[in-house]
């Protein structure tokens, strides 16, 4: 099942025509680690995956769950974003 969200995300990625390599369970991954211990409510969390590349997460936290509602990407070849909940 964890697969499915995994392809999801990278899916997701690449129709917003971010051309870099990326794994959809990394990026999971990191929204885990970044939202553990947080309180419920709405976050705008940023990551470095690499030098020139950042992940611009909104995240609604819920008791037993989250929301991924939009994923920006900011790297030399422009800015790429994703909604989720389309």
């Amino acid at each position: 099942m964890m697969e499915q969200y995994f392809q999801a995300i990278e899916e997701k990625i690449k129709e917003s025509g971010y051309q870099g390599e990326i794994s959809g369970e990394a990026v999971y991954d990191d929204i885990c680690e970044q939202i553990e211990g947080k309180e419920n409510g709405t976050y705008v969390l940023l990551s470095k995956f690499d030098e020139d590349v950042v992940f611009e997460y909104t995240i609604t936290i819920m008791d037993d769950q989250f929301n991924l509602g939009i994923m920006r990407i900011k790297c030399p070849e422009g800015e790429f974003a994703m909604d989720f909940d389309a």
